[in-house]
């Protein structure tokens, strides 16, 4: 049965029984450069990108894009020339947002492990801030900076054990998990950062989780957020001058039922306003909600496979080149190409071809299809093509992205002479 409303996806509707993604008929796409294939609307993610704009109008705040969720160059270049920064969590982001014409001035670097080099690398660039994630990182960081005659610019990601309500993987603000610093430590280790010579402390920053669906983890986590503020500067410690609230804002998956972007800031900026700091500089590091539902993947079915438990539909796509069913149970909703049914419907398991049982895309799905028949995976575009590998030396899927009536092919399809390109055979036996 074909849904009359593609979840989550405004760019995504059928139009004479064919599924067009804004104006190019997907199937078009999947026969000229084959799949799987991932497509993405332009539109999709400005309107995303408009929507976090509405609700800070009027405001100092800097979007940082959390790269991770997609980081093809050209969907930074889309990001970087209407005016997003971007928050990275690897020296090869960093590379990235370089080659993608971003502002280094506009880059916040995450992560709880960076290396020595990484850290001279966007020294040398000239990145806006540090988001310090443990107190042995504050140490090598000064170091590293008073070797170069440098003073890193910091904040520090506090972890405010809130519970943002979302899967265990991706959750990163409670106490268990590995990110930030335990918000009762975060006072000494702001009084150590400011003693510390290679340092200067700019701002202050928290990350829950992700693909969060309630504003409620955000209220009590803004809350502590604060009182670390207020803490910081009653004992002159610091000036903050910045406010990090990090991203997670999740999208419609399955029926899921996010805030709106302006809807959720507005309440947000109401009690930052509230509380008398509705003048400082905000910054936000939101990914999936920017990119999540402006993508597809287009996959063939290979072949209809009926057992004694359970029906498969055995397409080319796996788990390699779509992993988050497999990694977190994901719910990505699987609709055909062409919509005139030709084939009677049934329950399937939407399974790939890779050696493993966890190569799966969609359990217990209705679906009328034939061998030949093309699908398409909705809400691809965050943590799919991104977190994509070449296991079973399968190579990765092309990529394009749709303005319009235009497509541009931005990622060509991996040869599997790339995949092996950097591997060498030992020498023969004498």
């Amino acid at each position: 049965m074909i849904p009359s409303v593609l979840p989550g996806q405004p760019q995504l509707h059928y139009r004479d029984q064919a599924l067009y993604l804004e104006d190019r008929r997907l199937s078009d796409l999947a026969r000229e450069h084959g799949t799987p294939l991932y497509v993405y609307s332009q539109a999709s993610m400005l309107q995303a990108l408009a929507a976090y704009q509405r609700g800070f109008a009027g405001r100092r705040v800097q979007i940082c894009y959390a790269m991770k969720a997609n980081s093809s160059l050209a969907v930074l270049q889309l990001f970087a020339q209407n005016g997003c920064g971007f928050d990275i969590v690897s020296g090869g982001e960093l590379q990235r947002v370089l080659a993608a014409g971003g502002d280094p001035a506009k880059v916040i670097f995450s992560g709880v492990g960076k290396s020595r080099a990484e850290m001279r690398q966007a020294l040398e660039a000239g990145i806006g801030c540090f988001n310090v994630e443990s107190e042995a990182e504050l140490e090598v960081l000064s170091e590293v900076a008073q070797a170069m005659g440098l003073r890193a610019p910091i904040s520090i990601r506090v972890n405010p054990n809130v519970d943002a309500k979302t899967h265990p993987y991706i959750s990163t603000g409670l106490k268990g998990n590995k990110f930030g610093i335990a918000h009762e430590r975060t006072l000494d280790t702001y009084r150590r950062a400011a003693q510390l010579p290679g340092l200067r402390i700019v701002g202050i920053d928290c990350h829950i989780g992700s693909q969060i669906t309630e504003e409620t983890p955000y209220l009590d986590a803004m809350d502590r957020l604060l009182d670390l503020v207020q803490a910081i500067e009653a004992a002159g410690i610091a000036t903050i001058h910045h406010i990090d609230f990090g991203g997670g804002l999740g999208i419609d998956y399955n029926g899921d039922t996010p805030p709106a972007a302006d809807a959720l800031w507005s309440r947000l900026l109401a009690k930052l306003d509230a509380r008398g700091y509705g003048d400082r500089l905000l910054m936000i590091e939101p990914g999936r909600s920017l990119v999540g539902n402006a993508g597809v993947c287009l996959t063939e079915v290979l072949y209809l496979k009926p057992g004694e438990q359970k029906n498969f539909c055995v397409v080319d796509a796996a788990m390699n080149d779509l992993p988050r069913p497999a990694m977190y149970q994901a719910y990505h909703a699987i609709v055909p190409l062409d919509a005139a049914a030709k084939a009677p419907e049934q329950v399937y398991d939407v399974v790939g071809p890779i050696c493993e049982s966890g190569d799966w895309l969609g359990k217990d799905r209705s679906l009328a299809v034939a061998a030949g028949d093309m699908l398409a995976v909705l809400s691809t575009g965050a943590y799919c093509s991104s977190m994509g590998s070449t296991y079973n030396t399968r190579a990765r899927p092309a990529e394009v992205l749709v303005d319009g009536a235009q497509a541009h092919l931005i990622r060509a399809r991996e040869g599997i002479s790339d995949i092996f390109r950097c591997e060498r055979l030992i020498p023969p036996k004498p």
